[in-house]
């Protein structure tokens, strides 16, 4: 049985290409926009992970990013048919497979457990003309209305090595409120690495305004540079 409760109805969103030749949501409201990870990957500062790539070889590089997505897909799908069908998947034989479910039992015994309500799970959210985007879960964490997101990662992370999950976080609570006339204000990661070790990143509301009024100048700084 589902864990989902349906406060809201999500509507899910079509990805397009403009006649430019960019990848874009087609959002209720406005023109074809830019997703929140492109907007924040095109407006980010890149020199550490082109020191990384440039350390470790771009084709060991790419080896350990196209690994650590697969284990995050697969984390991922585990949470997502738990909070679809109410019952905790089973691993398959698959090495990979085994340690993904490893890490989703981490964030389910960790974060799981305080989540008191889910609204929805892979929910598309938009601002119109502006961006759109999809997050892991919307519901109630501890008793209040929140953004969450599953995260894997191979080495736990700094808390200054993370601002963009902050803004992220942000942007998903501000598409919500304008959608669906919520008040949204604070937002979560459950972050695994690979050797089970959980981590979590927070948004809270005495914090809200300031990650947003970064992530509006982060969507400026994008479109001014893309178009």
């Amino acid at each position: 049985m589902s864990l989902i409760i349906e406060k809201y109805k999500y509507e899910k969103l079509k990805r397009v290409e403009t006649a430019d030749g960019k990848r874009r949501y087609a959002a209720p409201g406005g023109p074809p926009v830019a997703s929140v990870t492109t907007i924040l990957s095109g407006t980010k500062d890149m020199t550490h992970l082109i020191a990384w790539k440039k350390r470790m070889g771009e084709k060991k590089a790419q080896e350990i990013v196209t690994e650590a997505a697969g284990v995050g897909t697969r984390m991922h799908k585990y949470l997502e048919d738990y909070i679809e069908f109410g019952e905790w998947p089973t691993p398959g034989s698959n090495p990979y497979a085994i340690q993904a479910h490893g890490m989703a039992e981490v964030i389910r015994d960790k974060a799981m457990c305080d989540v008191d309500e889910i609204w929805g799970s892979e929910v598309p959210l938009y601002v119109p003309g502006i961006f759109a985007g999809t997050t892991d879960l919307v519901g109630q964490y501890k008793g209040q209305p929140c953004i969450m997101d599953f995260k894997q990662t191979n080495k736990p992370k700094k808390l200054e090595w993370v601002e963009d999950y902050f803004l992220q976080l942000t942007a998903y609570a501000l598409g919500h409120n304008e959608v669906h006339g919520t008040d949204i204000r604070e937002g979560h990661i459950f972050m695994c690495s690979r050797a089970g070790e959980y981590q979590q990143f927070d948004v809270w509301p005495d914090e809200f305004d300031a990650w947003a009024q970064e992530w509006w100048n982060r969507c400026e700084q994008y479109y001014e540079k893309h178009g």
